[in-house]
């Protein structure tokens, strides 16, 4: 069988698991190996630290998720043997043959009933009926959503403050004060805009130490967004608390507010597609102090589509020794159910499973074609920006016909120029600043008459492009990690 190895690090719970597992194959723990005759079936038997042998297996019946097994006392899922075995398995190793033992058929042949019952049901058209709430979960809903309200009502009183007074005048009590207030909102159910009231207090701090003015810009930010959240958020809860049924919609606040969407729930709303092909553009990990949360993002585009949506991989720094980190991919990715986060022009995208394969030539030129004249992308980040509780970046294809530099008082700015002479600025989002080699780093295919993959954002009333990559005919050359 053929494996994929960057399949195999999708499925690790962690990047320790991956390690330990290369570390197994390297010292040649594995003292058997056998597969069954139609390579549905691998198994190992792996010396551990117990006085037995492990018994490792991995059942390829459905192969774009295999069910791995193994005697360890481990709970990690793969754990590291089952890892290993894979990775053999990728390395193509020497497999004796065996018969596929009969607990495994009895696990194979149960599963087949459930999915032939599951399938005869949606052919007859049978559907589970729904349940209504029932009245104490309505109860508790209702009361969550009044004590949501009383939480904006604090929201309100200490947004009209700041805007009366200044955040200027906020000194070391005044932002002490603040801060013991804004301890409270998580007595209010509403996470979303307690970061938010954090993030604001962070960027005070920060404005009283170094006087710089964008630290300022960005705290106004965060009060116009927390003011947005407040009169926007009280109108979608009461519209709540008027419905009969309290089944969540697909209303982007509900996780403004601090709301965590449940997988069952998005599909259930009919926002999932079946069978995506995903290519990944680029990835980042970033990091924020207000939540204190590290996150990996991976921005796609479905090549049907041309829609560029992301993958959010949340890693709080409490419990970073638990969560695996996220990597860059570099397959083509066939999603048997792509799921959806309401949003707008990039949306939040996540699925179980996926097939791992190999990029052709003519996938990178069909991104190509979904590559927009820099008007256009103007006008899309325009439009969408204009909702002030949208991330300050849009991120899109933009087809340009030579990449320039000036130079300005000893500093040099690129600007990115297409076809119709008109040009964007290429500037990094943040406390980055683009690299002043930039130019010269680039490969020469990638300075004329390509595509590029950036996140448009707007400061000081302008629209900026941040590069994340360039896609040629035949690659995707990556100006990150």
């Amino acid at each position: 069988m053929k494996l994929d190895k960057e399949k195999i690090l999708a499925m690790s719970p962690n990047a320790s698991a991956i390690s330990n597992a290369k570390k197994i194959c390297s010292n040649g723990s594995f003292v058997k190996l056998a597969h069954s005759s139609d390579d549905t079936f691998y198994m190992g038997e792996c010396k551990g630290s117990g006085k037995s042998n492990y018994i490792v297996s991995a059942d390829f019946i459905d192969e774009e998720n295999p069910v791995i097994r193994c005697s360890c006392p481990s709970r990690q899922f793969p754990c590291k043997h089952g890892l290993a075995l894979l990775f053999e398995i990728a390395d193509e190793k020497t497999f004796e043959e065996c018969e596929i033992p009969e607990d495994i058929l009895a696990k194979r042949e149960k599963k087949e009933k459930a999915k032939a019952k599951k399938e005869k049901e949606s052919a007859e058209g049978t559907e589970k009926v729904k349940k209504a709430p029932s009245k104490t979960s309505k109860a508790a809903r209702t009361k969550k959503i009044n004590k949501q309200i009383e939480g904006l009502d604090l929201i309100k009183k200490i947004t009209s403050q700041l805007l009366k007074v200044g955040l200027s005048t906020m000194g070391a009590v005044s932002l002490k004060e603040y801060k013991d207030i804004v301890k409270q909102l998580g007595d209010y159910y509403l996470p979303g805009p307690q970061i938010l009231f954090q993030r604001l207090m962070l960027e005070v701090q920060e404005y009283k130490e170094d006087q710089d003015t964008k630290h300022y810009q960005q705290a106004l930010e965060c009060l116009k967004k927390l003011r947005a959240i407040e009169k926007k958020g009280r109108e979608y809860l009461k519209e709540e608390l008027e419905k009969e049924n309290l089944e969540i919609g697909d209303n982007t606040l509900y996780e403004d507010l601090g709301g965590v969407w449940k997988l069952e729930q998005l599909n259930d709303l009919g926002l999932k597609k079946e069978n995506a092909r995903l290519i990944q553009l680029a990835f980042e990990v970033t990091y924020d102090e207000a939540s204190k949360i590290f996150t990996d993002y991976g921005y796609w585009i479905d090549l049907d589509s041309g829609e560029i949506s992301y993958t959010a991989n949340y890693r709080p720094l409490s419990a970073l020794k638990y969560i695996k980190q996220e990597d860059s991919n570099f397959s083509l990715l066939t999603v048997p159910t792509l799921t959806y986060y309401p949003g707008g022009v990039n949306k939040r995208i996540r699925w179980n499973n996926a097939n791992f394969n190999d990029r052709e030539d003519r996938s990178f030129k069909k991104i190509k074609t979904y590559a927009k004249n820099i008007d256009d992308a103007v006008k899309i980040a325009k439009n969408e920006l204009k909702n002030i509780l949208t991330d300050n970046a849009v991120a899109l294809l933009i087809e340009f016909e030579k990449i320039m530099f000036i130079e300005e008082e000893g500093s040099k700015k690129y600007i990115l120029v297409d076809k119709n002479q008109k040009m964007i600025e290429l500037k990094n989002n943040g406390a980055r600043e683009l690299a002043k080699v930039f130019y010269e780093l680039l490969p020469n295919e990638c300075l004329e008459n390509q595509v590029m993959f950036v996140k448009l954002f707007q400061e000081d009333r302008t629209i900026y492009a941040e590069a994340h990559s360039i896609i040629t005919d035949d690659k995707i050359v990556r100006l990150g990690f």
